[in-house]
Order: structure tokens, then C-alpha cells, then sequence
């Protein structure tokens, strides 16, 4: 049962425009565990507010900031989740960890 929740969640994820990959290193595993924070590349031209808004109607939950960076052709973006809504859940249910 849980293993078709986590393929509806990769296929609504696949389906979208603005989001392009999850990112997961070890740097971001910690940062999942302590800060709360997921890291995503997205498609260079969308903004902060695209992001949350694509990021909350996905996954069902609350994002309390997003910070973006910009390398040449990727625009990464740290999406922090407010407390009541852990990443370290989230990230195990994308397949993270």
C-alpha cells in the first residue's frame, strides 16, 4: 500500500512544470534531518512563489521559506517545511532515504 503512494507522489512530481529533480547528497540528508529543508532543481525562469505554491499542492504541505541559487543553466531551490510537517517523512516517502 505504501508503495503506491510513493509512485502517485514520484508521478505527480514527474508531472510538473516547475520542478525537475530532487537533489540528495549527504550535505542535504543532514540538512533534511536538522533544518527541515528539501532541495530541488527547477527550471531557471520560475520564482520563489512558483516553487511554494507547486511544492504545497504536491506533497499536501506547509513551506515556511524557500531560498533559491543559481548555477549556469540549474536554478536550485531550498525549500524549508514548517515544523508540523517533517522533511525527514517526506523525503522517505520520495525514496530519499
Amino acid at each position: 500500500m505504501q508503495l503506491k503512494t510513493w509512485e502517485s507522489d514520484l508521478n505527480k512530481m514527474a508531472g510538473t512544470i516547475v520542478l525537475e529533480k530532487i537533489k540528495s547528497t549527504e550535505k542535504i540528508v543532514r540538512q533534511i534531518e536538522i533544518d527541515n529543508v528539501l532541495v530541488f532543481v527547477v527550471d531557471r525562469s520560475v520564482t520563489k512563489q512558483d516553487v511554494k505554491e507547486e511544492i504545497q499542492n504536491l506533497f499536501d504541505v506547509k513551506v515556511a521559506k524557500v531560498r533559491t541559487h543559481t548555477l549556469k543553466n540549474k536554478k536550485i531551490a531550498y525549500v524549508k517545511l514548517k515544523q508540523e510537517f517533517p522533511a525527514v517523512d517526506l523525503a522517505t516517502k520520495l525514496g530519499m532515504m
